[in-house]
C-alpha cells in the first residue's frame, strides 16, 4: 500500500510583479511548457553526471526515473505559470518525483539523491535566463523579471525537495515493517560480506545459500509498464530454473532482484514488451550468490549504457562486450574503424559473419544455423569481404568482437 502523507507549503509573503512583467513570464513559461530537445539534454547530462550521481546514473531504473522527474519538474513550474504568472508555485508532488522517491529509499539510499533537483536548478535557471533575455531589453523591465524569476524557480525546489524528503522519511519508515525491506537488509550484508552467519541469513530469507545460484535482475524503466509483468518474469525466470522457492527482493517498484538454484533456461524465457532480465553467471556458495549478483549487475548496465533492445541476456553471452564497451566513445570509434561499410549492410550481412566466426570459420555448420544454403552463405562472406577495410581473413578477432558490439547495441554503436 503506498505511503500517505500531509505536507504543508509555508506561504511566504510574495509580492506580484507588475502586470507587464507577469505577461512577460506567462509568454516564457508557454514556451517552456514544449522546451526544446537540447534542453531536456543539458538537464539530464547535468543532473546524472556529478560524482554524487553515480549509484545513480549507473541503474537504468533510477536514472530513468531521474529524467522524468526533471521533465515533470519543469512541465510543473511553467505549467503553474502560465496559469498564475509570478505567483508562487506549489512543490511538485506529481507521480514521477514520488515514484522516483521510494525507489531511491528502496535501493539504500539517502536524502543526499535529492542533490540532483539543485543541479537541475542551476541548469534550469541558465536556461530561463537566455528566454528572460529574448522577451524584453527594457532594464527595469529584465530586472523584475530575473528577481521574481529567480525567487520561484529557487522556492519551488526548495519546496520540493522539503515535500520529497518527507515522502522518503515515511516510505523508509514504512519499509521498516514489511518483510520485503527484511530480505533487502539480508541481503545487503550478504552481498556486502559482512559477518551475518549462514543459518541465520537462511532462516530469514527462506532461502538456502550453500548450493549452486543463479541471479538476475528484472526491471523496466518504461513509466507505464504494468508492474505485475516483473512479478510474473520472476516466476517465469523461477519456473525455467526448475526452482520452487526462488529469493525475491523488491529492489525498487519496477526493478526485481532474484536468485535460483541451479542454471535457468533464458531460452525459455519471453517477458512481456517493457520488461528487460539481466542474468548472472552461475556459481556455488556465498561467494557465488554475491558474484551472480555482481554479473546480473553488469549486464543490466551494459544493456542500458548500449540502449539495446534486447530483452534477456546472460552475462555469458555479453561478459567480452561489457568490458569493452565501458568507454562507450571508443567502443563506437572500434566499431566504425573495423567494420566500415559492413556496420550499414543489410542486417543478413553481418550476422552472416558474425555466425560464420562464431561457428570458426566452418562454412556448413554456419549455414545450418542460419537456415540458409551453404552458397548463399559464401555470397554474403564475399560482400562482407568487399565492404570491411581489411578483409576477414586477415582481421577476424576484431570484427567478431565489433560485430557482438554491434549486436548488443542494436546496431546503433
Amino acid at each position: 500500500m503506498p505511503v500517505q502523507f500531509v505536507t504543508t507549503v509555508v506561504l511566504v509573503l510574495w509580492e506580484p510583479p507588475s502586470p507587464r512583467v507577469r505577461e512577460l513570464i506567462r509568454m516564457g513559461a508557454e514556451f517552456a511548457l514544449n522546451p526544446p530537445p537540447e534542453w531536456l539534454a543539458e538537464l539530464d547530462e547535468a543532473t546524472l553526471s556529478g560524482a554524487d550521481m553515480r549509484a545513480i546514473a549507473a541503474d537504468p531504473v533510477l536514472a530513468a526515473g531521474t529524467r522524468r522527474t526533471n521533465r515533470s519538474n519543469l512541465l510543473f513550474w511553467a505549467a503553474a505559470n502560465v496559469r498564475e504568472p509570478g505567483a508562487q508555485v506549489q512543490p511538485n508532488l506529481g507521480e514521477a518525483p514520488l515514484a522516483t522517491a521510494r525507489d531511491l529509499v528502496r535501493r539504500g539510499l539517502d536524502e543526499s539523491a535529492l542533490d540532483a533537483y539543485r543541479i537541475g536548478q542551476g541548469v534550469a535557471l541558465r536556461l530561463w535566463l537566455r528566454v528572460a533575455f529574448s522577451l524584453t531589453t527594457d532594464p527595469d523591465e529584465l530586472r523584475e523579471l530575473v528577481e521574481v524569476s529567480c525567487r520561484s524557480i529557487s522556492t519551488f525546489v526548495d519546496d520540493t525537495v522539503a515535500a520529497i524528503s518527507a515522502q522518503m522519511r515515511a516510505e523508509r519508515a514504512e519499509l521498516r515493517r514489511g518483510t520485503h525491506a527484511e530480505r533487502r537488509e539480508v541481503v545487503a550484508l550478504l552481498l556486502d560480506g559482512a559477518p551475518i552467519g549462514r543459518q541465520h541469513a537462511e532462516a530469514r530469507l527462506g532461502y538456502r545459500l550453500s548450493r549452486t545460484h543463479t541471479a538476475a535482475v528484472i526491471w523496466s524503466d518504461e513509466h507505464s509498464q504494468d508492474l505485475g509483468e516483473l512479478d510474473r518474469a520472476a516466476d517465469a525466470l523461477a519456473a525455467a530454473a526448475d526452482e520452487p522457492r526462488p529469493l525475491t527482493v523488491l529492489a525498487s517498484a519496477a526493478t526485481r532482484w532474484v536468485w535460483v538454484h541451479g542454471r535457468p533456461d533464458a531460452a525459455a524465457l519471453h517477458p512481456a514488451p517493457g520488461v528487460r532480465i539481466a542474468i548472472g553467471s552461475t556459481a556455488a556458495d556465498l561467494d557465488g550468490f554475491r558474484r551472480s549478483h555482481l554479473d546480473a549487475i553488469t549486464t543490466q548496465r551494459m544493456l542500458a549504457r548500449l540502449a539495446s533492445t534486447q530483452q534477456v541476456a546472460t552475462h555469458d553471452e555479453v561478459e567480452l562486450v561489457a568490458l569493452v564497451t565501458q568507454d562507450r566513445e571508443r567502443a563506437e570509434e572500434f566499431v566504425a574503424r573495423t567494420l566500415g561499410d559492413l556496420r550499414s549492410a543489410p542486417p543478413e550481412i553481418p550476422d552472416a559473419v558474425r555466425v560464420f566466426l562464431a561457428e570458426q570459420g566452418n562454412a556448413t555448420r554456419a549455414a545450418a544455423r542460419l537456415f540458409t544454403h551453404r552458397n548463399t552463405l559464401l555470397r554474403r562472406l564475399s560482400r562482407a569481404d568487399a565492404l570491411l577495410p581489411r578483409p576477414l581473413a586477415a582481421n577476424g578477432l576484431n570484427i567478431g568482437v565489433a560485430l557482438e558490439i554491434l549486436r548488443w547495441s542494436g546496431g546503433r554503436s
